[in-house]
């Protein structure tokens, strides 16, 4: 197993290790994601990497306090997870790193006194599925359209579960025309995505995307998909629930057209 270390990002290192691989502040999505991160430093963020000495980083934990997390969920006194990856070089995978990860935001929630740390699991691109959280003790407590499942790892026996704020189908009702899509700072690969997406369904099906910028926890707590940082509807209808590359969303567009 190579040598690691598993250290916090702070301002003042941030731009010394990169963010999500991404290490180049002229990288699209590079410098929205730093100013994401150090704004939410305030609301109590934390990442912890792993870090090797020939590699860099090699992967990350995000959580925060649940009042302030981006994801449509209630999690009152809890520590949420955000992200969890291990691996941008294939030697890193399956070492145990994850499940480290996991155990250091543990013993961080239980310092603070926390009810539990809870996470939105998904076996789908952009997510972390739930096997790893099972295997740590987490259950699930929650789920919801599509495939989502919100897992939590109680500290105290009469704390109130966390829940998913659901009412999809009201928030999707200002979506019924045309295409939306929904996105935040928070990843950094949705910049050059977006970008893409909005030049294809203005170029090859004529349509004006609405594009909507989530500035706070509070906008993010409350979009229609559980995912919470992006979406893609069209005429009322979630077409992607994360992330997609421009060639995914083409062909989306072109089941529905056609």
């Amino acid at each position: 197993m190579p040598p690691i270390e598993i250290i916090d990002i702070t301002e003042n290192n941030i731009l010394d290790y990169g963010i999500c691989s991404y290490k180049n502040s002229k990288t699209p999505g590079f410098n929205e994601r730093v100013s994401w991160i150090t704004d939410n430093f305030n609301n109590g963020l934390k990442i912890k990497a792993v870090i090797t000495q020939e590699k860099g980083m090699q992967g990350f934990i995000e959580y925060i306090p649940g009042e302030f997390c981006w994801r449509p969920v209630d999690a009152k006194n809890y520590t949420f997870i955000h992200c969890l990856f291990v691996g941008y070089k294939k030697q890193f995978k399956d070492k145990g790193y994850a499940s480290m990860l996991i155990d250091e935001c543990i013993r961080d929630a239980k310092r603070q006194k926390k009810d539990g740390v809870a996470v939105v699991t998904r076996e789908s691109s952009f997510m972390v599925g739930s096997k790893i959280f099972s295997n740590k003790g987490f259950v699930q407590c929650d789920n919801t359209q599509p495939d989502f499942e919100l897992m939590v790892l109680k500290f105290k026996r009469n704390a109130a579960l966390p829940k998913f704020k659901g009412d999809w189908g009201k928030k999707l009702d200002e979506f019924k025309e045309g295409l939306t899509i929904i996105r935040a700072d928070q990843c950094p690969y949705t910049v050059k995505n977006v970008n893409e997406i909005k030049e294809t369904a203005q170029k090859y099906f004529g349509i004006e995307p609405k594009i909507i910028e989530l500035k706070s926890h509070k906008e993010a707590q409350n979009t229609p998909c559980a995912f919470g940082t992006f979406c893609i509807i069209y005429k009322g209808e979630v077409i992607s629930y994360h992330p997609i590359s421009n060639t995914r969303f083409t062909n989306i567009m072109n089941s529905k057209l056609n």
